[in-house]
């Protein structure tokens, strides 16, 4: 069985999938009435499962009238895939952001879910048991070395 959180995720892709625009907008309180939890439980789905890492643009109003806006952004290209790998990655990445990453290029699916998995394995903490921020500089240099490879192919 599911848990709310994957539930709460599942429905605001479907959602989004239905979207013409590849946008939506939902009130905090309606979607915590929807699942029957708190406000904070859609808080936390989105602040973790819909990062800009992850591909989508989160943009939120407080307030009686307020809103959550949820927006797919899209890697059209590989010449705009590259640039964006290069501007996420950086000299230094954390485990996070590259699993970010990883996830966001499968879903364009510029990589596939095995070539995913197998990046991810290369550059967890557990791999690169060294210290900050040396750990972080190494999974930088592998992960942009794996992704150059990957995609230019």
């Amino acid at each position: 069985m599911r848990n709310i959180t994957d539930l709460i995720e599942h429905y605001l892709k479907q959602i989004l999938q239905g979207s013409s625009e590849g946008a939506v907008e939902i009130q905090r309180g309606e979607l915590a009435d929807k699942f029957s939890c708190v406000p904070s439980q859609i808080n936390y789905v989105i602040s973790t499962r819909f990062t800009l890492e992850k591909g989508y643009l989160v943009e939120s109003k407080r307030g009686g009238g307020g809103y959550i806006r949820i927006q797919r952004v899209d890697l059209p290209s590989l010449e705009t895939v590259q640039r964006h790998i290069q501007q996420t990655v950086g000299d230094q990445i954390d485990q996070t952001a590259a699993e970010g990453l990883f996830y966001q290029l499968e879903q364009a699916q510029f990589i596939t879910p095995r070539e995913a998995c197998l990046l991810k394995a290369a550059v967890s903490r557990e791999v690169l048991t060294l210290k900050l921020p040396l750990r972080d500089e190494i999974r930088a240099k592998l992960v942009k070395a794996i992704l150059v490879a990957l995609l230019g192919k």
